[in-house]
């Protein structure tokens, strides 16, 4: 009972249940003599069913995070975090407003360097649009609430994507008289980033956080059922990025 429960459970909720509506009405279509829309549906159901097991989306997300490591005895005058998405309104332990997952994972790492370094922390991080909310603030608030002190953070604000964060963190570095800055970001997303800093020529050290699909794991049954597209997704997200920054900058 307990296997029927692990295998029939993925499949009734998304996007399980929509690989099984696709393939199901494919299979019918074609059946019904309309082959070619048959044929389409199962092709997508059957797309979207590789992107949600385990073993595809860690190695879209293995090959963002190869080369990377962590320094175990990492150096610098400065330390960049970058951002990495806010719920804007929330209700939150000291004001309103916290990091995503994603971001909380950066959060964390640059506290942990900070403590360990006592450099300052930079944290390059605007709001898109105009009417968000500053994702540098909320992230100033969280690294307060952990210990750092409030006069070793600085705020880049002005920034909206990965390119706009080296543009304007290399200006205050510059002003500041950083020279040896630590780059704190997700491992997925860290390729990208160290690429954006190189375009404007500023070295950085990278420091992952997040640095979890770099071995190989050993799979099982369950992992080839429909799971979260999100990895596989964030992992295509980011290949289009890196393709996107190579021609446009």
């Amino acid at each position: 009972m307990f296997a029927l429960k692990k295998i029939v459970a993925p499949f009734l909720l998304p996007p399980g249940l929509f690989v099984v509506i696709l393939i199901a009405s494919g299979v019918l279509l074609a059946f019904k003599k309309n082959l070619r829309t048959g044929l389409v549906n199962i092709a997508i159901g059957s797309v979207l069913w590789m992107f949600s097991m385990a073993p595809i989306a860690d190695a879209l997300m293995r090959n963002l995070e190869s080369g990377l490591h962590l320094a175990a005895d990492p150096r610098g005058d400065v330390i960049i975090l970058l951002g990495g998405g806010i719920y804007s309104d929330v209700t939150d332990f000291s004001g309103a407003g916290a990091p995503t997952e994603d971001m909380l994972g950066r959060i964390v790492t640059a506290v942990r360097l900070q403590r360990k370094l006592n450099i300052p922390v930079i944290i390059s991080t605007g709001a898109v649009y105009p009417w968000e909310t500053s994702e540098a603030l909320i992230g100033r608030r969280f690294l307060i609430d952990l210990g750092v002190p409030p006069e070793r953070i600085i705020l880049e604000e002005q920034s909206r994507d990965t390119i706009e964060n080296a543009r304007f963190t290399k200006e205050i570095c510059l002003k500041k008289g950083y020279t040896k800055p630590i780059l704190v970001t997700s491992a997925f997303h860290m390729k990208r980033a160290a690429m954006s800093f190189g375009k404007v020529d500023f070295f950085v050290t990278p420091y992952p956080s997040y640095l979890n699909k770099a071995k190989q794991r050993k799979y099982n049954w369950m992992d080839y059922l429909p799971q979260d597209v999100t990895n596989s997704f964030t992992a295509l997200r980011e290949y289009a990025g890196l393709a996107f920054y190579k021609i446009a900058y």
